[in-house]
């Protein structure tokens, strides 16, 4: 057990944290016009992991978070595919950051869902997960991820692309 929990889970919290940290730094890189591919190549990368170890825990039936990680998954290859398959070229460019943007933002979501769950401040406020201080948190995510992807999309232009 570390920090209370078995290493699978530690495993699995530590690589879904990284994707969170470094999708942040990308996605404020994106709204900079800036590639950041080291980063973005990590956040892809961790991404993937959080949903493929997110799969290994032992569930009963579809779950939530089945869910949020089939999609997850389909918006990562998207994602991939325009990033390094399509090179970004033309309408892909945009497709790259949406489906990025996407990604991290389900990051978020399941970690406001998992800090209402664990942290007993948060789960106090919201014991079952449908009260308003948990749907004030998730609008707000949103909200602030769909000006964040807007400005992203509009700002990572083409000439971006030359420069690391």
């Amino acid at each position: 057990m570390i920090l209370g929990m078995t290493a699978f889970t530690f495993m699995h919290v530590l690589i879904s944290l990284v994707a969170i940290a470094s999708g942040l730094i990308v996605a404020l890189g994106l709204v900079a016009g800036k590639r950041m591919n080291g980063l973005t190549a990590l956040f892809l990368t961790t991404t993937v992991l959080t949903s493929v170890t997110g799969f290994l825990f032992p569930y009963h039936g579809f779950t939530p978070g089945i869910a949020v990680g089939i999609i997850s998954m389909v918006v990562l290859a998207i994602a991939i595919y325009a990033r390094y398959l399509k090179q970004m070229a033309g309408g892909w460019r945009k497709t790259y950051v949406v489906t990025g943007m996407i990604a991290l933002y389900l990051n978020m979501f399941v970690l406001i869902a998992q800090s209402f769950g664990k942290i007993p401040a948060l789960h106090a406020l919201a014991p079952t997960q449908k009260e308003p201080p948990f749907a004030i948190a998730q609008v707000t995510l949103m909200l602030i991820f769909i000006v964040w992807t807007v400005l992203a999309a509009k700002r990572f232009h083409s000439q971006s692309l030359a420069t690391a």
